[in-house]
C-alpha cells in the first residue's frame, strides 16, 4: 500500500460511512438521526467532513431529504462492502474467542468414509464439541458436484481429471487390491498382477459409476477385454460377503480391507496390482478455501495434515 493510499485510509472514519449508508437508506439526515439516536447537525457536520476529505459532493440536500450524487453512489457500494467485511470479522473473532462453534456439511465418497474419515472425524469432534459434522456418502463425481452447487461445504473424493472449478487440498493417499477367496487360482501368485489378469473370472462390483468401477472399466477397454461383471452391491462390507460366498473376485481399497477382514476371518486374500490406476490420492475440495465459514477452515486444517499429504502413493 502507497502513502497516499494509508494517509487516505486514516482519514476516512467508520463512523462517519456507517452514518452516510444510513442517510442514504433512509433518505433524510433527520430520519437517520433518530434510528442512530444522534443528532441531525452531528450528522450533517460528519457528511460535511467527508465529501471535504473526499474533495467531491455526495449528496445533494433539499427541503424533501437528500438524493445521492454519482460520487455519493458509488461510495454507498463501497461502503456497504467494508462494513459488510467489518460485520464478518467481528462474528469470525467473536467465533474464536467464544470457542469455534458452527456447522459444516461434508460430502464423502465410500473410500474415504471406510478407511480414515471414522478416525479423523472422531479426533476432531473431540477437541471441538461444539460444530456439528453432516457427514453423507456419495459416488465421487456426486460429491464434486454437490460442492460445485453449494450443497456441501467440503468435499472428499477422488477428484476426476479436469474439475478445475474447484479448489483441492491432498487428504490421504490409499490403494486398490484385488480380493478373492483364499485359494483361488488368483492368489496364488507370489507378488504383484496386473488387473487384466482378472478378466477370466467373474467380479462383484460397486457402482457403475464408482471411481473404482470407471477405473476397471478403462482398464478392460485398454485390455481389449470386459470386466465380467456378475453383481452389483453397494457397499465394500457387502462385496467381501459375495466374494466369500463365491460369486466372483473383486476390488477395493486394501485398507478398507483390512478393516474389513476382521468380520471374514482368513478366508479371503488381497492381491496387489501393478496397474498405476490402483495407486490413488483422495483430496479435500471446496469452492474456495479461504470463503469457508470458520468451522468449515477449521475441519480442513484438521484434515490438511503434512503427515497425510506427505503419504506416499506406493504401497
Amino acid at each position: 500500500m502507497s502513502t497516499s493510499e494509508r494517509n487516505f485510509a486514516r482519514r476516512i472514519d467508520l463512523t462517519s460511512l456507517q452514518l452516510f449508508v444510513a442517510v442514504c437508506e433512509l433518505g433524510s439526515i433527520g430520519r437517520a438521526a433518530e434510528r442512530e439516536f444522534i443528532a441531525a447537525s452531528a450528522i450533517s457536520k460528519r457528511l460535511s467532513d467527508l465529501e471535504a476529505t473526499l474533495g467531491t459532493t455526495l449528496l445533494y440536500r433539499h427541503a424533501r431529504g437528500v438524493d445521492l450524487s454519482p460520487a455519493g453512489e458509488s461510495l454507498l457500494h463501497h461502503a456497504r462492502s467494508v462494513l459488510y467485511s467489518l460485520e464478518k470479522m467481528q462474528g469470525e473473532l467473536s467465533e474464536y474467542a467464544e470457542g469455534v462453534r458452527g456447522h459444516v456439511r461434508v460430502h464423502a465418497n465410500i473410500s474415504a468414509i471406510v478407511q480414515f474419515l471414522p478416525e479423523d472425524l472422531g479426533a476432531f469432534t473431540r477437541e471441538h464439541d461444539a460444530i456439528k459434522i453432516d457427514l453423507e456418502e456419495h459416488l465421487s463425481n456426486e460429491v464434486v458436484r454437490a460442492v460445485q452447487e453449494g450443497a456441501a461445504d467440503l468435499g472428499i473424493c477422488h477428484i476426476p481429471d479436469g474439475t478445475n472449478e474447484l479448489q483441492t487440498l491432498p487428504y490421504r493417499h490409499d490403494r486398490l487390491v484385488l480380493i478373492a477367496p483364499a485359494g483361488h487360482p488368483l492368489t496364488a501368485t507370489q507378488g504383484p498382477i496386473d488387473f487384466a489378469a482378472s478378466l477370466d473370472f467373474d467380479h462383484v462390483g460397486l457402482h457403475t459409476n464408482s471411481s473404482i468401477y470407471v477405473a476397471m472399466h478403462q482398464a478392460a477397454l485398454e485390455a481389449g477385454r470386459s470386466v465380467k461383471l456378475r453383481i452389483h452391491v453397494t457397499g465394500l462390507d457387502a462385496m467381501c460377503r459375495m466374494i466369500d460366498n463365491g460369486l466372483g473376485v473383486g476390488v477395493m481399497p486394501q485398507r478398507a480391507f483390512e478393516l474389513l477382514q476382521a468380520g471374514i476371518g482368513s478366508r479371503l486374500r488381497s492381491v496387489t496390482l501393478n496397474d498405476a490406476w490402483s495407486r490413488r490420492e483422495i483430496r479435500l475440495a471446496a469452492r474456495d478455501f479461504s470463503t469457508l465459514p470458520v468451522a468449515a477452515r477449521t475441519l480442513v486444517n484438521h484434515l490438511h495434515t503434512p503427515a497425510a499429504a506427505a503419504e506416499p502413493l506406493a504401497a
